[in-house]
């Protein structure tokens, strides 16, 4: 390690860590002192006067990116490169008046253009005469506190979406616009492709990502408990109306109210819609007084509107004026490169919330998933993940991990295939190996369930060079 500007110096109060350990940097960062700086997992770094790094720590590596030789030397400013370091650098304060500064949250810019939230804390490093030489500063990786607090609160912004496919990453494009404009935005795609998620998105990166943001399952009430859900209702509207309730219009003012599933309404409540969305005026059920709330709608269904409201099973003025902004989702199948993202995802999802350290997946079940058609979509997905975490007790998810209907629902398809066609080599080699695996190598019952007899796997399986398995 580099020499430091200074011959012998102090932590003020101690070391940066600890309060209760006193330790002495020296010109070469004491052994002692070093030993500890390198065992921690907290990232240290020590600059001189000008805020050049003089010191580096392992950990510091870790979570920035760069190696001590890249980074000592350097100024702090270009190495760390936090939110607060234009116009509020804490380091600068801490030489500038000696005084420490702690746990300010930021988030810094690794070196390969990552993002990641931390806690900084600085402490001035004194000589025996109490003159400031320079600084300590002391930073915690909350990245994984900050995803789960994430998936605690359903706090996303577009860059929690998962996504390399250019249907997604176009989408991705073009939601700070959507969001920024205020225009009704609908959005279509299949059930547990990520609508929800999207809305969320967009309310997090408007001008009213300050308001509420209120899901309403449209498909989950009938009519008439969706009005007074919406409207609300005053005292003794109806029986057990024993106090006034506002509706979600009201709690969506200043805010955004996303209306699921809007295509499963009935034609009466889509023209009551249609009046508030027009004058932003509601009466609540059994009230006389008009009330008027200012919230941005965004509606998601499963169907095809446009299609449903030619067909006279949606109004068609309520279409028109949902669907200023239009967003379509693909289904999984159609974006299959994202698998592998979304897996990894739901992994380090999971292991936070259950505090395990699974790694990933075995080579065959990441085969078996990429050829999965996932009627359920990105929901299933994340189904399977968590399924898999309660079986799994090693570092990797396995076939023998995943849910037995997966295979008997791929096995039946690839069976009805057959019937009309045959299956290319690759797949039906896939399909046999998966048969194996699930009913451990037994070929009597692999035949079984492959719906062939067992001469015929046999000499599939020597076909595919399956026997040494």
């Amino acid at each position: 390690m580099k020499d430091q500007p200074f011959k012998t110096c102090s932590i003020e109060g101690g070391c940066a860590h600890s309060p209760f350990l006193s330790c002495e940097i020296s010109s070469a960062f004491a052994s002692p002192c070093c030993t500890i700086l390198e065992s921690i997992s907290d990232g240290v770094f020590t600059v001189d006067p000008a805020k050049k790094i003089t010191s580096f720590n392992h950990a510091a590596e870790l979570i920035t990116g760069f190696k001590a030789v890249e980074a000592i030397g350097q100024n702090c400013l270009d190495i760390l490169r936090t939110s607060v370091c234009a116009g509020n650098c804490h380091i600068e304060k801490t030489l500038g008046s000696g005084e420490p500064q702690n746990n300010v949250h930021a988030e810094i810019i690794t070196k390969t253009g990552g993002r990641k939230t931390v806690s900084i804390s600085t402490t001035a490093l004194r000589n025996e005469r109490g003159e400031v030489l320079g600084a300590v500063e002391t930073f915690r990786d909350l990245s994984d506190l900050e995803r789960l607090r994430k998936e605690i609160s359903l706090d996303y912004t577009y860059e929690d979406i998962v996504g390399q496919h250019p249907s997604i990453r176009n989408i991705l494009s073009l939601l700070p616009d959507i969001a920024e404009s205020n225009s009704p935005v609908l959005i279509t795609g299949p059930t547990g492709s990520g609508k929800e998620l999207f809305a969320r998105a967009i309310h997090n990166l408007s001008s009213r990502k300050d308001g509420p943001f209120v899901p309403v399952n449209c498909a989950a009430l009938p009519d008439t408990l969706l009005e007074s859900e919406l409207f609300g209702y005053a005292r003794g509207a109806f029986t057990g109306a024993v106090r006034s309730k506002p509706g979600r219009f009201m709690l969506a003012h200043k805010g955004t109210l996303f209306l699921d599933e809007i295509g499963s309404t009935s034609p009466a409540f889509q023209a009551d819609l249609l009046r508030v969305l027009e004058s932003g005026e509601f009466m609540p059920l059994g009230d006389t007084r008009t009330l008027k709330a200012d919230f941005r709608i965004v509606a998601a269904a499963n169907q095809d509107l446009k299609k449903l409201a030619f067909e006279e099973g949606f109004r068609k003025d309520l279409f028109y004026r949902l669907n200023v902004a239009g967003i379509a989702l693909p289904p999984l199948s159609e974006r299959k490169e994202d698998i592998p993202l979304l897996i990894a995802h739901f992994i380090q999802k999971f292991n936070l919330i259950k505090r395990k350290s699974i790694q990933g997946l075995t080579q065959g079940a990441l085969a078996f998933l990429m050829t999965y058609p996932f009627p359920g979509n990105i929901r299933e997905l994340q189904n399977i993940i968590e399924y898999a975490f309660i079986r799994c007790k090693g570092n990797r998810i396995g076939l023998e991990h995943l849910s037995q209907e997966l295979f008997e629902g791929k096995i039946n398809a690839a069976n009805n295939a057959s019937k009309s066609s045959v299956l290319p080599d690759d797949d039906e080699a896939q399909q046999i190996r998966i048969a194996l695996q699930q009913h451990q190598w037994n070929r009597d019952i692999a035949a079984k369930a492959l719906g062939m007899g067992r001469t015929t796997l046999w000499r599939k399986m020597k076909k595919y060079g399956l026997l040494k398995e």
